[in-house]
């Protein structure tokens, strides 16, 4: 019996591991081959290994458009950063009371919330009340932008994990005279470190590859982001699929890097909070 469950399990691994690497790695590495070849070998969109890899593809990406995508770069690095860290601040400090606190309107918010999981952007609404506090086309509305999109599931992560966290820590720090701001800054938030970890990793990927978003309420040559410049190469290099999945490479790497560098850090946080409810 033991052998047959040890049968299906290994033929299960097999099957995954076939798929994630049909799936992930045979297009990542059809994207390395074409962006090496020149631009009649990449035209044939084969697997094939160029005849000699032209390493200079990378280097004209860069120097399209004037260096635009440096631009791109430095917009979506700020856009993330500032994001992110807004995200974090806001959504522990919601989880926590959201977590803690048992009323009716706390039930209500958090029902809100979570119905920001399902509702989508609605796009010219959003752009109307940006144009009327003047904030359409500006990087402090974009990042509002991102933190408002990103909150609800941010802030369903830090409530799991919240509730993980003995009462009786906070308990010990009311009697020894501690204000519920302090208690939340100096004991609740260094005990968030697991999904505060996962929190800065998965929004981040999120926003930094976010395309739509900043398309439509970033608009501008001066506001590129990393995502839209793929957008606007596939229009300049539309018959030039080297240059295109060079410029493909250069936007996922970083990211992909990052991903698999603290791959288990997403794992254990989002795994954390789900001990109890």
């Amino acid at each position: 019996m033991k052998k047959k469950k040890s049968i299906k399990y290994i033929i299960g691994d097999i099957v995954g591991l076939m798929t994630c690497f049909f799936v992930f790695i045979v297009p990542f590495i059809f994207m390395l081959v074409n962006a090496l070849k020149d631009r009649r070998e990449a035209n044939r969109l084969s697997l094939a290994l160029p005849e000699m890899p032209q390493w200079q593809n990378f280097v004209e990406v860069f120097k399209t458009g004037d260096y635009q995508i440096l631009t791109a770069f430095k917009n979506s690095i700020i856009l993330t950063a500032f994001s992110v860290l807004g995200l974090v601040v806001f959504s522990a400090m919601a989880g926590y009371v959201i977590q803690r606190r048992k009323d009716r309107t706390t039930k209500i918010v958090n029902t809100l919330v979570m119905a920001g999981l399902m509702i989508p952007a609605a796009i010219l609404p959003t752009i109307w009340v940006m144009q009327t506090v003047h904030l359409y086309k500006t990087m402090p509305g974009m990042i509002l932008v991102e933190i408002a999109l990103q909150t609800p599931f941010t802030i369903m992560l830090y409530r799991g994990f919240m509730s993980t966290i003995p009462i009786e820590l906070e308990e010990a720090a009311y009697i020894d005279g501690c204000t519920p701001f302090s208690v939340f800054r100096k004991i609740i938030f260094p005990l968030l470190k697991p999904v505060t970890a996962t929190v800065v990793i998965l929004d981040a990927v999120t926003i930094f590859n976010d395309f739509t978003n900043p398309l439509y309420f970033f608009p501008g040559k001066e506001n590129l982001t990393v995502q839209v410049t793929l957008y606007n190469f596939m229009g300049q290099f539309s018959s030039s699929y080297n240059m295109l999945f060079a410029d493909v490479l250069i936007i996922t790497v970083p990211m992909l890097v990052i991903f698999l560098i603290f791959n288990q850090k997403i794992v254990d946080g989002m795994v954390a909070g789900s001990v109890k409810g």
